[in-house]
């Protein structure tokens, strides 16, 4: 297919839409991959990274082995994610910070609107297909109910953290950055983008650059062997993530950090009337569901007119 230099910026527009979703816990940068219709392309594309490619780039044969990778394609789209992450990660930080129920509704509204766009990429709905959708709920749920570890900050460890972050982020519904506060490495990786620690970062990539090249041919197999089963199960993996995006929540616990910071460890969603009486607190529940109904109009906007829309 050829392409012309606009096609190439509007994939760099979508690896940025790729990027911001992957610094935020809850959202799926493979989400944006998949509504925007470039979701098999990125996966075949990462799968077409092997030995028989690598053979061509040692052979010195660099425009047979750029044609191979798909080369333009990856280019651009990396470099938006690259931008995206390095730019955003400060204020997406802030905004955590700051803004947590404003922003975890825009995330919960964009979440909702994915899950209802991927299911109806499935063909036919039987009995496997319902339980493949009911077991990815599931296991997404008791994922987000996981207490957040506090772990190491090695570099062994923030290469194994890169590596299973990466195959999470290629998946529509399960966030690598949630992942990453799983293993209790998402703040430092983000401190370590935000003041461009080269040192974290470079680590963190090769564990990522290993495990989406592993994972990729995985995935890709699942897709084309067990097409509707696969998409059930990443549907199901987005909904049970909602539970982690509520946007009002109860401190149950809370743990010191060795940098002497409390935070939350056990959590519980609760409803903006119990948060204004428990905290007196404003809930802001009205900007909260302007902003949720901004995030599923600006997915199903997406999805409806994406130049390129996914087979």
């Amino acid at each position: 297919m050829s392409r012309k230099i606009k096609d190439y910026v509007l994939i760099a527009l979508k690896g940025m839409g790729m990027g911001a979703a992957d610094v935020v816990p809850g959202v799926s940068g493979g989400t944006i991959a998949f509504i925007t219709g470039i979701y098999e392309e990125l996966i075949n594309t990462i799968k077409s990274v092997n030995l028989s490619s690598v053979k061509l780039l040692f052979q010195f044969k660099l425009k047979d082995f750029w044609k191979a990778i798909n080369g333009n394609f990856l280019l651009a789209l990396i470099s938006g994610i690259a931008i995206s992450i390095l730019s955003l990660a400060k204020l997406v930080r802030y905004l955590l910070e700051q803004q947590p129920i404003l922003i975890w509704s825009f995330f919960f509204g964009l979440i909702v609107a994915s899950a209802i766009v991927i299911a109806k990429k499935i063909t036919e709905w039987k009995i496997r297909t319902i339980l493949a959708l009911i077991i990815g709920t599931a296991i997404s749920y008791m994922i987000t109910e996981i207490a957040p570890a506090e772990s190491p900050t090695s570099y062994w460890f923030m290469f194994i953290s890169g590596a299973l972050a990466i195959c999470a982020m290629i998946l529509p519904g399960i966030s690598g950055a949630f992942i990453l506060v799983l293993l209790g490495s998402y703040n430092h990786i983000l401190s370590a983008l935000s003041s461009f620690k080269i040192d974290v970062i470079a680590v963190v990539a090769m564990g990522a650059g290993i495990g989406i090249l592993s994972f990729s041919h995985l995935l890709s197999w699942l897709l084309r062997k067990y097409h509707n089963m696969t998409i059930a199960l990443l549907s199901g993996f987005m909904i049970g993530s909602l539970n982690k995006v509520w946007p009002w929540k109860e401190t149950v616990s809370s743990y010191i950090d060795r940098h002497g910071v409390e935070k939350p460890l056990d959590q519980n969603n609760i409803l903006p009337g119990k948060f204004e009486t428990l905290f007196n607190q404003d809930s802001q529940v009205y900007i909260a569901l302007i902003l949720a109904v901004a995030g599923f109009l600006l997915i199903w906007i997406m999805e409806k007119y994406a130049p390129e829309k996914s087979k």
